[in-house]
């Protein structure tokens, strides 16, 4: 739940007041155990921006496993090497002309660290079994959505770029991030908004194989039995052949690709 809602809180900021937000993202960050303005470069602009494309650090295709539960279980551990080193780089490269988020950033980083620390030296048994493990399954959790929001898409399309998963009782317990949908095409809008929208806007033109009522009934077709991985259309996946990352940082950097006040978190306003 933290991690939805600082996933949400990055797109969408609560406050109308700057200070405000920056302290709730310094809550949030204490309370996830990763900074949450580092979901800018990784997310905001990565994902967001280069949906499935090599410039895209989340992209399912780098996952090659024949067994797919296996495609979805390790999909954080795959995806966290590239989006820290686009992390890093974005922080040296764009962090100097983006001064206030870039301070915001390692804010966050410190009192992260000294949160951490005083907890361990209290009584670090504690700390591993409430604080790390529980910050550890958090990052894999809300990385590995990614797997089932996207994989076997077409993310050309102006509508079937995403599945969505309609279950009332999953859409309560997530903040309407079942929606995948309706957030990639308003990423800004709130959480709340997203079922409307959807109603209105996508059920009327994305495939019905994307738009789906039970993520539960889903995940056991895809990744149990018969646990085979399929396009949208219930195609054999072909994969393209595997590419590195590009970097999109320093064109961002040179002014080549555009980054908006609405994608820098708690800076929105």
């Amino acid at each position: 739940m933290v991690a939805i809602t600082i996933h949400n809180t990055v797109h969408c900021p609560i406050f109308y007041n700057k200070t405000l937000n920056k302290i709730d993202f310094i809550l949030l960050s204490m309370a996830f155990g990763s900074p949450a303005t580092g979901y800018v470069p990784g997310h905001n602009l990565s994902h967001h921006k280069h949906l499935q494309t090599p410039k895209d650090n989340a992209r399912t295709g780098k996952m090659r496993f024949k067994w797919n539960f296996l495609n979805q279980f390790l999909f954080f551990f795959f995806m966290i090497p590239g989006i820290i080193r686009t992390e890093s780089k974005f922080v040296k490269e764009v962090g100097p002309t983006k001064p206030k988020w870039r301070s915001q950033y390692r804010l966050e980083i410190a009192v992260l660290w000294a949160w951490r620390i005083t907890w361990f030296i209290i009584d670090w048994k504690r700390a591993l079994i409430f604080l790390m493990i529980p910050n550890l399954y958090a990052v894999w959790g809300i990385f590995g959505t990614n797997y089932w929001q996207h994989d076997g898409c077409d993310e050309d399309h102006p509508y079937n770029h995403s599945r969505s998963f309609k279950g009332k009782l999953f859409n309560f317990l997530v903040c309407n991030n079942g929606y995948h949908g309706a957030h990639h095409m308003r990423p800004s809008m709130h959480w709340s908004l997203y079922p409307e929208y959807h109603k209105r806007e996508i059920t009327p033109n994305i495939h019905p194989n994307l738009d789906l009522n039970t993520l539960t009934a889903y995940c056991w077709k895809a990744y149990i039995w018969p646990g085979k991985r399929l396009d949208f259309m219930g195609n054999k996946l072909v994969l393209p052949p595997a590419e590195k990352d590009e970097d999109w940082v320093m064109e961002t950097k040179e002014g080549k690709l555009e980054m908006e006040a609405v994608d820098l978190g708690a800076e929105v306003n």
